[in-house]
């Protein structure tokens, strides 16, 4: 009988850039996402501040996994959840209420993985 011997090698240097990789395409993903929302003029808009100021991306639990896009204003909540109001569309002809449904399950939900998709494989070289 013969026996048979492996040896398995680990490329840990490999593994550390995958997984940098992985956190910087969520990042770029997060800051496409960000872009995104604020080209298609859903956010509503008084003076800007929502949308300008107050609106931006967390990376500080980055290297957990997890990125926020924040809207920081005390506002926010009550005109994300109340789409009955009347919003102007002075300046974004497309504010409302809800403002991030069409990436939450509308028409644009796959934007978020396949955006990761394409980062992710820019930066791994995978």
């Amino acid at each position: 009988m013969r026996r048979a011997t492996s040896r398995v090698t680990i490329d840990r240097v490999a593994i550390r850039n995958i997984a940098q990789a992985q956190i910087r395409a969520l990042e770029k993903t997060a800051e496409a996402l960000h872009t995104e929302v604020v080209q298609a003029q859903v956010v509503p808009f008084g003076e800007g501040t929502l949308q300008n100021e107050s609106f931006f991306v967390d990376y500080s639990r980055s290297n957990n996994g997890i990125v926020t896009l924040v809207f920081s204003t005390p506002y926010a909540r009550r005109l994300y959840f109340h789409p009955e109001y009347n919003y102007s569309k002075e300046e974004n002809i497309h504010a409302g209420g809800k403002w991030l449904q069409h990436w939450i399950d509308g028409d644009n939900k796959d934007f978020v993985v396949n955006t990761y998709k394409q980062f992710f494989r820019r930066e791994s070289g995978v």
